[in-house]
């Protein structure tokens, strides 16, 4: 049984020779277990399975778009569609690992990896487009996306350890990424941090360069990614440098049965 669904041997698939022009494959990671919403990935959202949508989201910002699975039904539905399926392990302990992986498979020199999430069916294009506008720059490495915390969102959404905030350096890099409120505003009542300082939320959207996802999935864990749950800290650990791109708007996750079906309201109102 082959491993990887269709054909990815197309015309144009080659690796750049220009440093500023790389070759960019997105890869959708997708795991048919889920211990809060089995099989999700096939879910119907108007008459497609969830990855579909996402798979012809993530093509309209990139040439190539491979679905990582490790389950046979999510692999045969990607090809029933017409899309890029790799079989991949089912020990992975992360979506960057699966990635690398699925790299591995597809035998083509990429030079960026996008690694997008297969749980959000209206991933925005111009999401991805900021992401490959990152590797413009010959020394970026990671890059990923934030957006601001507005003024009138109420202060509960940026104490939420579910919204991982952001701190930036002056070149546009990660410093920390945390659950807690960071930067911690001394000189005002929390109920007014907001009015006071520009607050980050991550967005979890990654790129890698491609030596550089061979890296990290040979990283062990560190303390600073055991104690706040986010993996990115390991590679800040490590002296790997996160870019970051600011984006003014998110997209739309299912996580559970409830979500799904919001995600569901929300097509039905778009004007296609």
């Amino acid at each position: 049984m082959s491993t990887v669904s269709n054909d990815l041997d197309q015309p144009g698939v080659i690796r750049s020779d220009k440093k500023n022009n790389p070759s960019f494959v997105g890869i959708i990671p997708a795991r048919y277990a889920s211990s809060r919403f089995p099989g999700k990935p096939l879910a119907d959202i108007g008459g497609k399975p969830m990855i579909q949508h996402v798979y012809e989201q993530s093509s309209k910002a990139l040439d190539f778009v491979v679905v990582a699975t490790d389950d046979q039904r999510i692999f045969d539905a990607v090809g029933s569609f017409g899309g890029i399926a790799v079989m991949t392990s089912d020990r992975h302990r992360s979506g960057t690992d699966r990635c690398f992986e699925a790299l591995m498979n597809i035998q083509h020199p990429f030079d960026v990896v996008v690694n997008i999430q297969g749980d959000e069916p209206f991933v925005k294009p111009e999401h991805i487009q900021a992401l490959k506008e990152c590797f413009q720059k010959n020394d970026t490495q990671i890059a990923t996306l934030v957006k601001p915390f507005v003024q009138d969102d109420d202060f509960e959404l940026l104490f939420n350890a579910n919204t991982p905030k952001v701190v930036l350096n002056n070149r546009q890099e990660a410093l920390y990424f945390s659950r807690s409120i960071i930067p911690y505003y001394r000189n005002a009542p929390h109920m007014e941090w907001l009015q006071n300082h520009t607050y980050y939320k991550h967005i979890g959207m990654y790129a890698y360069r491609s030596d550089v996802l061979k890296q990290l999935t040979k990283l062990p864990q560190s303390s600073l990614e055991l104690a706040e749950s986010l993996e990115q800290l390991r590679w800040l650990e490590n002296g790997f440098r996160i870019k970051v791109s600011i984006v003014d708007f998110e997209t739309i996750a299912v996580d559970t049965p409830d979500d799904l079906q919001r995600a569901r309201d929300y097509y039905a109102k778009l004007d296609l």
